[in-house]
């Protein structure tokens, strides 16, 4: 027979033994599951990989018709953007009027009057004429002229009288690196 030591040595391995095997078993069980995990994070990431690729081909397919678009647009008859005066004669409003013009990041935008911003048209913002009033601008400079339709409210600047379109502005100015002009105004009296 064996001893009570004995007995009790065999019974401490067995439970050392059940412990083991419960850990050992709890691990491999734990690297089944994150296994398994990372492969449902393979699987997204490589989800999200091809959704991507798909965005990314859908955008250069957008950006070749708005390309083509774009040259069908040019092939097109241009209208250059005129104002027609029937009769009528200037009246002097304003001399040595401090001028500037909108910033690029407003076109598109409304202007106060309902109609979008484009900084193609010759038009202008000034805070007190009607809209729809045609006022000649000239650098006092060079004496370059032309004429802008008033269409939105501003300059929102205390010493300037009118914020031209880009496309205005450039076509006085003499110098294009420099945002400011002293002009004279003149309205048109029908």
């Amino acid at each position: 027979m064996q001893s009570k030591s004995q007995i009790h040595q065999k019974s401490n391995f067995i439970k050392w033994s059940k412990k083991a095997l419960t850990f050992f078993v709890f691990i491999a069980f734990l690297g089944i599951v994150i296994a398994q995990t990372s492969n449902k994070e393979t699987n997204k990431n490589s989800k999200f990989k091809d959704s991507i690729a798909k965005s990314k081909n859908a955008i250069t397919e957008k950006k070749q018709s708005v390309s083509d678009t774009i040259k069908e647009l040019n092939q097109q008859e241009v209208i250059i953007d005129s104002l027609f005066l029937s009769t009528g004669t200037f009246k002097l409003f304003k001399k040595n009027a401090h001028a500037s013009y909108y910033a690029d990041k407003f076109h598109g935008r409304k202007t106060a009057n309902g109609k979008r911003y484009d900084k193609n048209k010759l038009t202008a913002a000034h805070k007190k004429l009607p809209f729809g009033t045609i006022v000649k601008v000239t650098n006092e400079a060079n004496g370059k002229s032309l004429l802008v339709e008033i269409n939105d409210r501003g300059p929102f600047v205390r010493y300037r009288e009118i914020d031209l379109s880009r496309r205005a502005f450039m076509e006085i100015t003499g110098n294009k690196s420099f945002g400011k002009l002293s002009v004279t105004l003149e309205i048109l009296q029908k």
